[in-house]
């Protein structure tokens, strides 16, 4: 058995930090291409001198088997991965650990552990893979509970069937991306969703939180993938039908997607899957600025041609990702295809960013040139980078919406305005980037990177009050609050001015049949009665 370790505070693995001696020596270069004061490196705290509290109450004997009551186990399970978690997990403060982890390995155990939680009032927090970003695995449930269970299905990882005639695969909950499609890669076949969390998030948690994947246009959501879904509620077992499409009222599909946990435990789901693409190209467009772009990416988005990659980066971010040299924004461009050729709708997506102003300096088969390359290693990274800024003392987080077409102009403007007046008065300074990361026919999803320099021992302050304007100037001016990070507890205040007082109601009302007790991640969507 491998020692090898997630870490209980941040991104990876134990082993993946880097020293601070070997920060020390990166701080320059860091300080330099981010544009912002690095402070001294410092370490994160030991496990052994974290903060956590005693376990408020113990699992019965007969889950025992399953029970993980460990400080690594509680610690890890306390926090997702925004970076006031990280900055929390960092500094050895977990406040709101869980009582203890519980690892069912078939439905009749976790039926026993939903029993459990409801007979004893103790709130069930699903964790997925634990990259929550807006605070939807953290047990901050308050002394209404006898105490919180993080719930961790890490052991129903399989792909148990494949249907290779209809494109189906039926997919436990807790197979976390790489492991998923390994295993659907010996049929021949791929999910095609890979969100930034991939390497540790998990196909139930995709499902929960309706997660984005990598592609840009056409199939955006895990929503476009599922054909059924089957979860374990406190009320009972709740399994749909598969089925290509059905008309037959409120699809019981629909309303356990994006659920986060409030309902009841997804635990396995048929999913649609596809050949893996053999063809694909790459290139590289340049734009004098990202409104010029912008409208070019509007009429690729509207022209049928679905590419796969249309990221729009704004000239800050595609100097922070090395991508670009901070002059021109850049359209990260990419199409694949199974068994076809895709030079004919390449070529005419370049004459679009052409008739734009768009310059495109790089086009390769395969992944593309320097500066699509470039990208693609940023993006991958960054949870990794973002732990080293931790330890630099520098505030890096994002924010993520989306508007439609006629209104991006004003609402980029006065959401940008917003995130980066906050940040010069909470912060002295600092940066404040945009990208799309997946654009529809109605409109982009824009995609927002703060960089500004923390004061140690306030980092979560500041990045709250900077949240907050962004959010406010988000609802404001008509854009979601969320386009694919879930809403967590994290959004709470502005989902519920965002959505209908009736759907609350009746959202409130479901809940209430499915988890009489209120135990199922409170805090999450909708409050119990």
């Amino acid at each position: 058995m491998s020692s090898r370790r997630r870490k209980h505070w941040g991104w990876g693995w134990e082993d993946q930090q880097p020293t601070v001696e070997q920060l020390r020596e990166a701080a320059p270069t860091i300080a330099q291409a981010l544009g912002v004061e690095v402070c001294e490196p410092h370490a994160p705290v030991p496990l052994a001198q974290a903060q956590l509290p005693e376990p408020r109450i113990a699992a019965p004997a007969a889950l025992a088997q399953i029970s993980d009551a460990g400080d690594h186990a509680r610690a890890s399970h306390a926090l997702g991965k925004s970076y006031c978690d990280v900055v929390d997990g960092f500094n050895g403060r977990f406040e709101h650990a869980p009582d203890a982890v519980l690892r069912p390995t078939s439905e009749a155990e976790l039926e026993q552990v939903l029993e459990w939680c409801s007979a004893d009032r103790v709130a069930a927090i699903p964790y997925g893979g634990g990259t929550s970003v807006v605070g939807g695995v953290t047990p901050r449930v308050g002394s209404a509970y006898n105490g919180a269970a993080s719930i961790d299905l890490g052991a129903l990882d399989r792909v148990a069937e494949v249907d290779d005639v209809s494109r189906s695969a039926r997919i436990q909950a807790g197979a976390l991306g790489p492991a998923l499609e390994a295993q659907l890669r010996e049929h021949g076949f791929t999910l095609r969703h890979f969100p930034q969390s991939f390497e540790y998030s998990t196909l139930g948690g995709w499902v929960a939180t309706r997660a984005g994947g990598h592609f840009a246009t056409l199939w955006t959501h895990i929503d476009d993938f599922v054909e059924s879904v089957r979860a374990i509620t406190p009320a009972g077992e709740w399994q749909s039908r598969r089925l290509p499409g059905s008309g037959a009222g409120v699809s019981p599909d629909r309303m356990l997607i994006g659920s986060e946990g409030a309902l009841g435990v997804i635990t396995e789901a048929w999913v649609r899957v596809q050949p893996r693409p053999d063809h694909r190209s790459s290139a590289g467009v340049r734009f004098p600025d990202l409104l010029t772009g912008a409208e070019c990416v509007r009429e690729l988005s509207q022209s049928g041609l679905h590419p796969s990659n249309c990221r729009l980066l704004d000239p800050g971010e595609a100097a922070l990702t090395k991508a670009g040299d901070g002059t021109h924004a850049l359209l990260v461009l990419g199409f694949e295809s199974t068994g076809g050729t895709i030079e004919d709708s390449m070529r005419r997506a370049l004459e679009i960013c052409a008739e734009h102003g768009g310059s495109s300096s790089e086009q390769r088969s395969g992944d593309g040139g320097d500066a699509v390359s470039s990208w693609r290693e940023a993006f991958l990274g960054a949870p990794y980078v973002r732990d080293s800024f931790v330890a630099l003392g520098v505030l890096s987080e994002t924010f993520e919406t989306a508007i439609t077409w006629e209104r991006f102009p004003g609402f980029h403007a006065s959401v940008r305005a917003a995130a980066t007046e906050a940040v010069r008065e909470v912060c002295g300074g600092g940066h404040v980037f945009c990208r799309f990361t997946h654009v529809y026919p109605n409109g982009p999803a824009p995609y927002y990177t703060v960089i500004a320099p923390a004061r140690r021992g306030e980092e979560v302050d500041q990045w709250t009050a900077i949240k907050r304007a962004a959010s406010e100037a988000i609802v404001a001016a008509g854009g979601t609050i969320t386009h694919h990070h879930a809403v967590g507890r994290d959004h709470r205040p502005w989902y519920d001015r965002q959505r209908p007082d009736a759907f609350a109601a009746g959202l409130r009302a479901a809940k209430d049949a499915l988890d009489p007790a209120g135990v199922m991640n409170p805090g999450v969507l909708v409050d119990p009665r």
